[in-house]
């Protein structure tokens, strides 16, 4: 059921191949040529016939394919759940009772190597950051004024004094430093 409503979700976007298990990815992954991404259940295989973590099946596929950006797939957004997939190679999370919206964002942002956190799993739900306030974001992390951020960028200061106000409202920061600590909390800059 959930795989249907996963091609459901991204037929139209993305060519979608469906695999029982890990084995059978690396299989379908040899046959087809590389994927873009690959969308992991972190869930033990419901049979118990192979008996392996969903973090054990994103190493395993990290190490085979290491140019496929992964999806985890957990049943409920656990930071814990998040953090361990992460570690263990994958580009995003999202849990399966986030909305649709959730999902389609974590596999556009494994497919472009960027990562993403399932807003719920960190107990916030900002909205989603533009391109241009996760840059501006990321510089601010890397020491960045915004001076040199607008240089860098090659934006006016008062469009980047703009940009920063709304990525604080859209974090629900207070200032600039606790939306750098929610921005990498939420995997959204590095």
């Amino acid at each position: 059921m959930v795989r249907l409503g996963v091609r459901e979700l991204l037929n139209g976007s993305f060519e979608v191949e469906e695999a029982e298990n890990w084995r059978a990815a690396l299989q379908a992954h040899t046959q087809t040529g590389a994927f873009d991404v690959a969308i992991v259940e972190l869930e033990r295989d419901p049979d118990g016939n192979e008996g392996v973590s969903g973090t054990s099946v994103i190493r395993a596929l990290r190490k085979a394919m290491p140019g496929t950006g992964i999806v985890a797939h957990a049943r409920r957004p656990e930071r814990h759940a998040a953090r361990e997939a992460l570690a263990a190679g994958a580009l995003a999370f999202v849990a399966k009772s986030s909305p649709p919206e959730a999902l389609r964002r974590a596999v556009e942002a494994a497919a472009g190597s960027e990562r993403f956190i399932d807003p719920a799993a960190n107990g916030t739900h900002p909205a989603a950051l533009t391109k241009r306030q996760r840059e501006i974001l990321q510089l601010l992390a890397d020491g960045y004024s915004t001076t040199e951020t607008a240089h860098r960028l090659g934006l006016s200061v008062e469009t980047v004094r703009t940009h920063t106000k709304g990525l604080l409202a859209r974090l629900g920061a207070r200032d600039r430093a606790h939306a750098v600590a929610l921005g990498m909390r939420l995997g959204v800059i590095e």
